[in-house]
């Protein structure tokens, strides 16, 4: 059985990004509260009173605690997700070089003579001309995706464009 991982290192990198968002509101959020949470102010003069706010405050304080590690745990794992698409990144590019260059010198002169490459793929058609896409290598290759044309104009009175 084999598996195979898909990885696009640009999604990473915007998950990154967004992960440290809600870690920065999380942070925000418990450093609002903690003043108030921390030391409850006790309700009346009496003992039951008394107890009561020191055990809130305890357990926000426990809380401030735990949400101390949850940030550092975050932290960490958005340095890791960080570093993890710096290497698929790097790995890609390393991978594609070598063969980007071999297939080029391969493809320039069957292209220049034939208008299409040897091996590989044909372009996709350009956003908003309708253009068609570029032919398919010889060898083992899927065509290029055409687009579709612009909107045509609203069609008025007497049908003039409108």
């Amino acid at each position: 059985m084999s598996s195979f991982v898909i990885v696009s290192p640009d999604v990473l990198t915007s998950a990154s990004s967004d992960l440290t968002g809600i870690g920065s509101a999380i942070r925000a959020a418990n450093a609002a509260a903690a003043p108030s949470t921390i030391s409850v102010v006790v309700a009346a003069q009496d003992e039951v009173s008394a107890a009561i706010a020191s055990l809130f405050s305890s357990h926000a304080q426990g809380y401030q605690t735990l949400a101390a590690q949850a940030a550092a745990f975050h932290a960490q794992f958005v340095q890791t997700l960080n570093a993890g698409a710096g290497w698929y990144a790097t790995t890609e590019a390393a991978n594609a070089s070598p063969l980007q260059t071999a297939l080029d010198a391969l493809n320039a002169p069957v292209q220049a003579a034939t208008g299409r490459p040897l091996i590989g793929n044909g372009a996709n058609g350009k956003p908003g001309t309708g253009l068609p896409a570029g032919p398919a290598g010889g060898c083992s290759a899927t065509a290029g995706r055409g687009v579709p044309a612009r909107p045509a104009a609203p069609v008025g009175a007497a049908g003039r464009p409108g």
